[in-house]
């Protein structure tokens, strides 16, 4: 396991989008599990706060950080500020009411988890969304800060990524909870191997095991998702950024420039400035040019994924040049 660092507000990063609608769609597989199997999946309080090892991570933290976020606490028995730290991150835990999972890391015991997440000292709380591993804060924050930390973490993982956190009922038996078992899907083997392509650079193969998918059901989260980026990723390559750019400066109404550097703006995480830049252009453009520039707008918001807040103000201003 190698942790990859996720911003919670910087650059757009397409394998995390990706991550994020795989897991909407388990979250949401595991919760339709559990109510057929006629279960609540609740969990006790006591569920909230786990003792992990290295034998334990991958289904303790990496399979349950697509059900909840997962706050790790990384801890030592001579470390005093973990001894100040650690009991307000359990209280939290509880208080947070399942909105977060807290796994407790005794780095003394698990150094290699330690060296994976290029800890240098402890206390350091880390979080796991979606399999994505993001620093929090390292040593003993105040209260406030904490909480504003993970007010921000529960925000992103629900937004970005459909987490609404466990069920939890003071009733329940600690430890009688287990996550729903997800089963395969019919299009697990073609989204599969859309994902090896795009890991093996073959766009042109990723596209098509897409359209695949896409060609049964037309409708298909993940695959509307994949192949929106693939076909980004097609557009740019190649590119000569520098000239994409002066050409889009030089002119502006023209819509086939501002279109490719609307896509430069988006692979380099400029999401703002991509929507800004084809709305502009709609306000400036008429007729099939007009046209094109919505509908290569329309194919970012499925990039960067519909409830994003700079989708959803982007479509508001896209409504008002339009309308």
């Amino acid at each position: 396991m190698q942790p990859r660092n996720m911003s919670m507000s910087g650059v757009v990063d397409l394998a995390a989008v990706k991550a994020a609608q795989e897991a909407k769609t388990k979250a949401e597989q595991a919760r339709a599990e559990a109510a057929r199997q006629g279960g609540t999946g609740a969990v006790s309080p006591a569920d909230l706060v786990i003792d992990v090892d290295e034998a334990g991570f991958e289904q303790e933290i990496l399979q349950r950080s697509a059900e909840v976020p997962v706050v790790i606490d990384f801890w030592a028995e001579w470390c005093q500020p973990c001894k100040q730290l650690s009991p307000v991150l359990e209280r939290l835990a509880v208080e947070y009411n399942g909105r977060f999972l807290l796994a407790k890391i005794d780095v003394d015991a698990n150094p290699m988890l330690m060296q994976q997440f290029g800890i240098q000292g402890v206390p350091a709380v880390f979080a796991v969304v979606a399999g994505q591993a993001l620093p929090l804060f390292q040593g003993a924050a105040p209260e406030q800060q904490i909480r504003q930390t993970l007010d921000q973490l529960v925000q992103v993982a629900e937004q970005r990524f459909g987490l609404t956190g466990l069920t939890v009922d003071p009733d329940a038996e600690p430890g009688g909870a287990a996550p729903a078992a997800v089963t395969e899907g019919p299009y697990d083997a073609l989204l599969n191997a859309a994902a090896q392509a795009l890991d093996a650079g073959d766009l042109a193969g990723a596209v098509q095991a897409y359209k695949n998918v896409l060609a049964d059901d037309p409708a298909h989260p993940e695959a509307k998702l994949g192949l929106a980026q693939a076909e980004l990723l097609q557009r740019v390559q190649g590119m000569d950024p520098q000239k994409v750019r002066q050409e889009a400066a030089e002119k502006p109404k023209d819509s086939a420039a501002q279109i490719a550097a609307a896509d430069l703006d988006l692979v380099g995480g400029h999401v703002e400035d991509a929507f800004g830049r084809l709305i502009e252009t709609v306000q400036r453009t008429a007729g099939d040019d007009r046209d094109a520039v919505r509908l290569r707008l329309l194919e970012l918001f499925e990039v960067v994924g519909q409830e994003d807040p700079r989708v959803v103000g982007a479509r508001r201003a896209l409504a008002r040049a339009l309308f």
